[in-house]
């Protein structure tokens, strides 16, 4: 267990860091070699699930040793009625043609899976020559759906987390660690 500031001012609740960001930047560097091998004749379509895979997506990118496109789509998850979970829509789409494309999904993190088996559905539709998942962490535990994630930065226990990208409240996403609240554990 670990204390930290959270930009410079200590927070009410102590935060345990899940993972550093040295530890960050080794395993993005690690996934981009691995996406650059797989695609080094091919020039892949990025597509970044906004808004927690912004800070990966940059980084991951940054990284890559293969020329990309990039672009951006926004779901939202939703209830409808009392009991409905997991309703998926899309709030931006791709602007990309993913027709013939090597489609990269990049996404911050994969849970249920229910948003991802929901958009790769979708894009499956759309006729792509291929469609891989790339994610920075995953929560296998808590898998509600079926979905093939090919490249995963880290594995992390059923914990509610924010940082590197991911939000509390709509705060931390600037943090270069991802961590969670001591003791908030989700249900």
């Amino acid at each position: 267990m670990q204390k930290t500031t959270l930009y410079g001012k200590m927070v009410a609740e102590e935060v345990e860091i899940l993972v550093d960001e040295l530890s960050i930047r080794r395993r993005v560097k690690e996934l981009a070699d691995e996406i650059s091998r797989d695609y080094e004749d091919l020039k892949p379509l990025i597509v970044a699930v906004l808004r927690g895979s912004f800070v990966f997506v940059a980084d991951l990118i940054r990284e890559l040793e293969v020329d990309a496109k990039v672009d951006f789509i926004t779901l939202e998850n939703y209830e409808a009625g009392c009991n409905a979970r997991g309703q998926t829509r899309v709030m931006a789409d791709s602007t990309s043609h993913l027709s013939g494309e090597h489609v990269i999904v990049v996404e911050d993190i994969v849970d249920s899976g229910l948003t991802l088996h929901y958009l790769y559905k979708d894009f499956l539709a759309r006729e792509p020559k291929s469609i891989e998942i790339v994610a920075l962490l995953s929560k296998a535990s808590s898998r509600r759906a079926d979905v093939r994630v090919k490249y995963v930065g880290f594995e992390i226990p059923d914990r509610f987390v924010f940082g590197y990208g991911l939000d509390l409240q709509g705060k931390y996403r600037g943090l270069p660690f991802v961590a969670c609240l001591k003791d908030d554990r989700e249900a």
